[in-house]
């Protein structure tokens, strides 16, 4: 039997080693002449343990679905680099959660706001190349009071309007006056409230304005790990990529696969208008990105496909928006080239010129995707757009609307399926005017 003397004095040896190694470690998270600890010099017990890090982001909000999803590369690619050179710390992307952008039309539908990542994305997919998790799950395992999250800072990205000015850019990353009109508002002392995607349970212990230029890698200053746990950035657009079109932009890119069943709504629709599936068409992909290889032998199904944008585009790009009758001659005259007889339309456009386009096209079968009530719910209007932008690039050949990036994501999910870039990058011109392109972004493996 151990001497009671002798118990208490490794009891005591016991947690004095506890003790001392939890005060080594608080100390290395917290002891920092940084004025930015001084905020949180209680650091929440939780830090003193756990390596992982946050990062969140936000865009402009009147910012559409596809740009949304050019800044989510941008960010993963940052990320990615981020674990290399990093490796003390587990970072993490917070998908932040998709809110009622301007083309997400059906209001009868309810509420388009907070809608998970997953309801679009295939998130194992996307955990291929980084580590990323929900909104929800992030409120779930991240330290909170009273079900009350607070992030530790919180940086808006400003533009440095004198260089737009002067047209002399330069790196510029500091902090800076707020002038934008801020959607955060100070509720007491070292706590912010606003907006944060609609989240009432979520604030900020700071919210800085950072006047910035450079490309998003430039961020890696702000991050301050040993200071921050939780930090987001808002207008991330404003960040540059760091390589665009590289193979990392690509690697991200290709991780982006679509919830599997948009994927199978869009293909059984293939199938039934359009007598095209993978098999057929040369189109068959692995089911992990990883796996893919680099071809340029897809066929795609006996189909031409074109995304006709117009709503806001008749507004703000007129110049560039050809009539209805001029999209009608050159689809005629491409269908005609191709030997088609079919075509898949994927647009905005009102039922009117819907069925103008449909008048000038008599001789040809016009077909365009419209969800049952079941899909509408469901997916939403981000969803059946995905299952627009799929039939497209499936389709032997396809004709966009220059500087869109709908059209965009587009050609990219193309490239990835292995089509020759002829058959891609192809765009409608204003009413008999010859028009060029935006250019080629062939896919780097």
């Amino acid at each position: 039997m151990l001497n009671p003397m002798l118990s208490s004095r490794v009891l005591y040896l016991t947690l004095f080693l506890i003790n001392f190694t939890q005060t080594v470690v608080e100390n290395e998270f917290c002891d920092t002449p940084d004025e930015d600890a001084k905020i949180n010099n209680k650091c929440n017990i939780q830090s003193r343990y756990s390596r992982n890090r946050y990062i969140l982001y936000d865009v402009n909000p009147p910012e559409g679905f596809n740009l949304r999803r050019d800044v989510y590369v941008r960010v993963a690619v940052f990320i990615n680099n981020l674990i290399k050179e990093e490796e003390e710390f587990k970072w993490q992307l917070v998908l932040p959660p998709w809110g009622n952008l301007y083309h997400w039309q059906s209001k009868h539908i309810g509420s388009q706001r907070q809608l998970p990542w997953g309801l679009f994305f295939n998130i194992p997919s996307l955990r291929k190349y980084i580590p990323v998790i929900e909104m929800h799950q992030f409120l779930h395992e991240f330290p909170s009071e009273s079900g009350q999250t607070q992030l530790d800072n919180v940086y808006v990205l400003q533009n440095d309007e004198e260089m737009f000015r002067t047209g002399k850019f330069e790196d510029k990353n500091e902090i800076t006056k707020c002038t934008k009109e801020l959607q955060y508002h100070k509720v007491e002392a070292n706590r912010y409230g606003g907006y944060f995607w609609g989240y009432r349970n979520v604030t900020s212990r700071m919210v800085k304005c950072l006047k910035f230029h450079g490309f998003i890698s430039s961020l890696k200053q702000n991050l301050k790990p040993n200071v921050y746990r939780s930090i987001a950035f808002d207008y991330m657009e404003i960040a540059l990529h760091d390589s665009y079109g590289s193979r990392e932009y690509w690697r991200a890119r290709r991780s982006m696969r679509y919830n599997s069943e948009l994927y199978s709504i869009a293909n059984k629709y293939r199938e039934t208008f359009l007598n095209s599936t993978n098999d057929r068409d040369k189109t068959k992909r692995p089911d992990d990105w990883t796996k893919e290889k680099k071809r340029r032998n897809a066929v795609g199904g006996a189909y031409l496909s074109v995304h006709l944008r117009r709503r806001d585009f008749l507004v703000g790009r007129s110049s560039m928006v050809p009539t209805i009758k001029s999209v009608a001659l050159q689809l005629k005259e491409k269908l005609n080239e191709l030997k088609l007889n079919t075509l898949f339309v994927a647009t905005d456009a009102i039922d009117e010129e819907f069925e103008e386009l449909e008048k000038y096209l008599l001789n040809y079968t016009v077909l365009r995707f419209i969800p049952s009530d079941h899909v509408l719910n469901k997916f939403k209007d981000g969803g059946v757009a995905i299952i627009d932008q799929i039939i497209c690039s499936y389709a032997r050949y396809f004709i966009g609307t220059a500087e869109s990036t709908f059209t965009f994501r587009i050609q990219e999910d193309r490239e990835i399926i292995g089509f020759p870039t002829k058959t891609t990058f192809n765009y409608l011109c204003k009413d008999g005017k010859k028009c060029g392109s935006d250019g080629q972004w062939e896919i780097v493996w």
